[in-house]
């Protein structure tokens, strides 16, 4: 073999690679998931080096709500301009609610955390007065 039929292999091997890894990101990180399991299953270095390069290139930790969040992105229009207007409403109005939502369940984390610091600090100022009084 030559280096110049080497070199068009390793090419045609990129471009298949190239192929597959937009075809599995076009459907998104459940696509991944189901070819790692079945790498698994037929042939476990498969699905091993498939949990790797999803790992390395960052595929398994990327694909959370936020990131789905339409924030200024365009649509396409479907044509109907009264179904757009309806839609781009409709769209604005769930990610206001999202937002609300999302502060709700900040505001809810921030009291049972300030909650929790209280119960340490009557338990702290409990245990010292105990102290003091047994010395």
């Amino acid at each position: 073999m030559t280096t110049t039929s080497t070199t068009a292999i390793a090419h045609e091997a990129q471009g298949w690679f190239s192929k597959a890894e937009g075809w599995l990101d076009a459907r998104g990180k459940g696509a991944w998931i189901a070819a790692m399991v079945l790498g698994f299953i037929f042939f476990w270095p498969i699905g091993l080096a498939l949990l790797a390069y999803m790992i390395w290139s960052k595929r398994m930790f990327n694909g959370s709500c936020s990131s789905r969040r339409t924030h200024g992105r365009k649509f396409r229009t479907s044509g109907n301009t009264a179904f757009d207007a309806y839609k781009a409403d409709t769209l604005r109005r769930l990610e206001e609610e999202q937002g609300a939502f999302e502060s709700f369940l900040q505001r809810l984390r921030d009291a049972k955390d300030k909650s929790e610091f209280d119960q340490f600090m009557e338990d702290r100022a409990k245990a010292a007065k105990d102290d003091e009084q047994t010395a």
